[in-house]
């Protein structure tokens, strides 16, 4: 399945991890946000993703961006990919601005039981199921690890806002909500309730996060509305939680969810991206790991590939340093770390994890001398090709000390060479990268043509 489910590589860092988006630091100035496939529903991650999903949620929130940018400043700054886009970086203000059109889901719920106070609003008697307010409400909540609700008065006194900061947020909220309203009941789509968050870039309030999506707000067909407003059918990620709710067992929701689900979410999704925008949704063909990191190389953000090379011990630096040296002028990012086999070999599992998951084509090449443990631990656990190369002192280290390297039980396929220049072109060639195989043809050519203008100038003709 094409899906981008994680990011990870090790030439960027990673600086949050939520439930859907991953945030990874360009600059002090900008941040690069990677909408993935994940859906999250009742509060937890479910294991399987969504084909487009995330694609969808960013193409719909840049749209919005653009289109409320009268209204209030955003942290856009450019689409690098469908799932990807750079942002100004901000400071988040802690606080979910909920505004509600109508009255349904968990206040419907709470107002049902004689709940009548909501986030320090107040709702009238008398009202039904999925009616309409004759004003949007807003109903703020914390956000933290159990987001809260809780009253405008409540955030300013425990320090979450100041009063005027939140005074503007609510104000823009109700102008954004009012916008989207309109918009998209022009599109037949009936904005129900959203959530919208805010950051401070120089003392400015701007919009960030997303916009009108529908992991962040509830959609309805206005003919529907019109048909049937008490079982209104939702236009958005609804239809996973209701299909949740009917297959518990024993309390528990499914953490996976089948095939014919999976693909109608997909489905669905990608249809509300073109009733919103009016954009037909484009997929394409090219493998979603591989786009990524095209755009990012073009960006200038990352490399096309990477060779790690770990080191048992810091004193193995220097012979290192001689290894990265050959690979620097092919362009391709190295990674130097340090990790003992024997003495902190636990580190490994994270190291694997980071490394394993990249989106780029890798390599590592393994420094550890005496008893070498080091290659084989780690190609034990990596799905990269490992490459000895011990840091030997002088022939008669090499004949004492190489058969470690070169004895490796069974699916432990770490090779094992000699010297630091044929370390790394081993390296680099292992990774397959399209223009590497191009120079590297062009290297044997003249590598080729060198030798015969030599013979033919020893020889005399």
């Amino acid at each position: 399945m094409n899906c981008l489910l994680n990011f990870s590589t090790p030439q960027l860092q990673k600086i949050h991890a939520g439930k859907v988006r991953d945030s990874v630091r360009i600059d002090e100035h900008s941040r690069m946000i990677i909408v993935t496939d994940r859906l999250s529903a009742f509060d937890r991650v479910l294991k399987t993703p969504i084909p487009h999903k995330g694609a969808v949620l960013n193409g719909i929130s840049n749209f919005w961006f653009e289109k409320t940018a009268h209204i209030v400043s955003n942290h856009f700054l450019k689409a690098i990919d469908p799932n990807v886009t750079l942002v100004r970086e901000a400071v988040p203000i802690r606080v979910e601005m909920v505004v509600r059109g109508y009255l349904t889901g968990s206040m419907w719920r709470g107002y049902k039981d004689g709940k009548r106070e909501f986030s320090g609003v107040h709702v009238a008697d008398g009202l039904t199921r999925n009616e309409k307010f004759a004003h949007p409400l807003v109903t703020p909540t914390t956000k933290e690890k159990n987001d809260r609700e809780i009253s405008p008065a409540d955030l300013v006194r425990e320090g979450w806002v100041e009063q005027k900061t939140y005074a503007k947020m609510e104000k823009i909220a109700l102008e954004l909500f009012n916008f989207g309203t309109q918009f998209l009941e022009e599109r037949g789509i009936v904005l129900v309730d959203t959530k919208y968050e805010f950051g401070l870039i120089n003392g400015e309030v701007v919009l960030i996060d997303e916009i009108h999506t529908p992991d962040s707000s509830r959609f309805w067909r206005v003919e529907d509305y019109q048909a049937n407003r008490d079982n209104v059918e939702q236009i958005d990620k609804e239809y996973v939680r209701q299909w949740l709710l009917n297959h518990q067992v024993n309390g528990q929701y499914p953490d996976t969810l089948p095939e014919n689900v999976t693909q109608e979410t997909s489905r669905r999704y990608q249809e509300i991206y073109e009733m919103i925008t009016g954009r037909k949704f484009e997929a394409g063909n090219m493998p979603m790991n591989a786009r990524i990191v095209q755009n990012l190389v073009k960006e200038g953000i990352m490399k096309d590939g990477y060779v790690a090379i770990v080191m048992g011990s810091p004193s193995d630096l220097e012979h290192c340093q001689k290894i990265a040296n050959y690979i620097k002028k092919y362009d391709i990012m190295t990674d130097l770390r340090v990790v003992s086999a024997h003495k902190n070999g636990e580190d490994i599992a994270a190291l694997a994890q980071e490394y394993n998951a990249s989106l780029e084509p890798g390599a590592v090449i393994a420094v550890a001398g005496r008893s070498n443990g080091l290659g084989g631990a780690l190609a034990a656990n990596l799905n990269l090709p490992v490459i000895n190369c011990p840091p030997f002192k002088d022939t008669a280290d090499i004949l004492a000390n190489v058969n470690s390297s070169l004895m490796m039980p069974s699916q432990t396929p770490a090779a094992t060479v000699i010297y630091p220049d044929n370390a790394a072109y081993a390296a680099l060639r292992s990774l397959n990268i399209a223009r590497l195989r191009e120079g590297f043809a062009q290297e044997i050519v003249e590598m080729k043509t060198a030798l015969n203008k030599a013979d033919k100038e020893i020889r005399g003709h």
